[in-house]
């Protein structure tokens, strides 16, 4: 699938953070990263992070058509950030982050994932640049069922070589703007850009990033974000 790609993060990497999502399960009246975590929205803390490494130069946000909220938010008036329309799916959002993406590689950041820190970006960062991308991930701990459509237990999962797959994921942005849109045009299931990447046969690398890295998805990833933030601090 081609050699691997080397350039100089120094020059400006892009940063895309789809962020059309509406996270019904948080039951809030509001997306679940415009909801308030220590004085800033989530979008803001993971928005922030990004733009504060000195080797991000652009963030492209996927926004909703119908968002009404990112406007009002101070961090939207940074010069840095780029919007686009987001998409119904993740895929398509960071697909059309892409197409306007002068970059040659691209680091794509869950919206609510507010926790990241600049010694993980740091490793992902020196990774990615060694292959074809890399995703940063923390391993499984706990002992791993899998269920039957009725909730009862039909196996135990060895959970050895097993991961959680985070964000911040780094790939050349013309490799994994082709791999989507191959893989969209077949109908594939792109549960993140890593599963888009792995598909057209590139080899991914995994990154041991911190668990605290967490992505806010029910109410109580609320208070556990803000007692992380508030240790790292």
């Amino acid at each position: 699938m081609g050699g691997p790609m080397t350039t100089d993060p120094a020059v400006g990497l892009t940063a895309i953070v789809p962020a059309a999502g509406i996270g019904s399960r948080m039951g809030a009246d509001c997306p679940k990263q415009y909801l308030q975590l220590a004085g800033r929205t989530i979008l803001e803390h993971s928005l922030g992070v990004l733009l504060a490494h000195p080797a991000i130069a652009r963030v492209i946000v996927a926004l909703a058509p119908q968002d009404g909220w990112f406007d009002s938010l101070p961090i939207a008036a940074d010069p840095r950030i780029l919007r686009v329309e987001g998409g119904a799916e993740r895929a398509y959002s960071v697909l059309n982050a892409l197409r306007v993406a002068d970059a040659d590689w691209v680091l794509v950041h869950d919206a609510a994932r507010p926790c990241l820190t600049h010694a993980d970006l740091d490793a992902l960062i020196a990774a990615a640049l060694g292959g074809d991308g890399a995703i940063l991930g923390s391993r499984v701990r706990d002992t791993m069922k899998r269920t039957d459509a009725a909730g009862n237990i039909v196996a135990t999962v060895e959970r050895e070589q097993l991961w959680h797959a985070l964000t911040p994921q780094m790939f050349p942005a013309a490799r994994l703007r082709r791999a989507l849109e191959e893989g969209l045009a077949l109908g594939a299931t792109i549960t993140d850009e890593a599963s888009a990447m792995e598909r057209a046969g590139f080899s991914v690398r995994m990154v041991e990033g911190r668990a605290d890295n967490i992505k806010v998805t029910r109410p109580e990833d609320l208070a556990l974000a803000g007692l992380f933030l508030s240790q790292q601090a």
